[in-house]
C-alpha cells in the first residue's frame, strides 16, 4: 500500500470516528470496504467471533452503501 493510501485511511477513519480509547477506534458504519480472506474459523478473541484468515484490504466501495454492504451474519454462513 502506498503513502498516499495510507494518508488517505487515516484521514477517512478519523472522520469516521465516534470513540478512541487508545487501543480501539470505533467509527460509525459509513465506509464500505472489499476484503478478500483466504479462510474462517471460529474465534472466541473477536466480538464477531470469526477471525479472517489472511485478510487483506481489496478496495473501499464508494458505489455502496452501508445498507448494501454483507453483514456479519453472511460472513457467519460462510464458517461451515
Amino acid at each position: 500500500m502506498t503513502d498516499q493510501m495510507l494518508q488517505w485511511q487515516t484521514e477517512r477513519f478519523r472522520e469516521l470516528e465516534v470513540e478512541d480509547d487508545g487501543w480501539v477506534v470505533t467509527v460509525r458504519p459509513e465506509q464500505v470496504v472489499e476484503i478478500a480472506f483466504d479462510g474462517l474459523q471460529r474465534s472466541t478473541r473477536y466480538p464477531g467471533g470469526l477471525a479472517l484468515r489472511f485478510a487483506r484490504v481489496l478496495r473501499y466501495r464508494d458505489d455502496k452503501t452501508a445498507a448494501e454492504a454483507d453483514t456479519i451474519d453472511t460472513v457467519r454462513s460462510l464458517a461451515v
